[in-house]
């Protein structure tokens, strides 16, 4: 079995969604710091991360946007992990719109789709947060209605922010269908028959 590890690297400082603060990275507890307390010379170090949510490579659930949502804790480890998978490849040269119509001929019930763009190529860095790729309100509903369990793309988020609206968080989250947003690595998973 082969582990593709879809996620960014959490880094001190780093920026992933524009105008949220990035991680701090520190020591809560040095290995100089913590011999004093033990008597035969054993020293340990903790870390200490600082950040908000929505941080590097992560999973929106629907408490995110509803506020009698589920939260993370308590969807069922199952809408999450070991899921049949689907990549669905929609480079961004080809437009940032993902439709309806190019999810037409895929089987993605019960299934985590992924949308490979190719965005995360312009992670950290200033193109990142602006002008990306995103599915339409009309793909979420074709996805809602086609049973999709999870749907994650590699881009600085599912919605178009160029407008106000964020129909696509909307629909697939009151659908329960939790959401990855900030994905990389796509391009080394199988177009289908691997599990997330």
């Amino acid at each position: 079995m082969r582990l593709v590890d879809l996620s960014h690297v959490i880094e001190e400082g780093m920026v992933t969604y524009p105008g949220l603060p990035g991680p701090h990275l520190c020591d809560f507890w040095t290995r100089e710091g913590s011999a004093e307390h033990y008597d035969d010379g054993s020293s340990f170090q903790i870390g200490r991360i600082d950040m908000v949510a929505n941080t590097g490579t992560y999973v929106d659930s629907p408490f995110h946007r509803y506020e009698d949502g589920a939260d993370l804790a308590d969807l069922p480890l199952g809408s999450l992990a070991d899921l049949p998978g689907i990549v669905v490849r929609r480079p961004f040269e080809n437009g940032l719109a993902t439709g309806a119509e190019h999810f037409d001929g895929f089987d993605v019930g019960g299934r985590a789709v992924l949308v490979h763009t190719g965005w995360d190529r312009h992670w950290r860095t200033d193109r990142y947060g602006s002008e990306h790729p995103f599915l339409t309100g009309e793909a979420a509903d074709w996805l809602v209605a086609n049973g999709a369990a999870l749907v994650g793309i590699d881009s600085v988020n599912i919605d178009d922010t160029s407008g106000k609206a964020r129909p696509v968080h909307s629909k697939l989250l009151a659908a329960g269908i939790p959401i990855c947003e900030h994905m990389t690595g796509l391009g080394k998973v199988a177009d289908e028959g691997f599990r997330f």
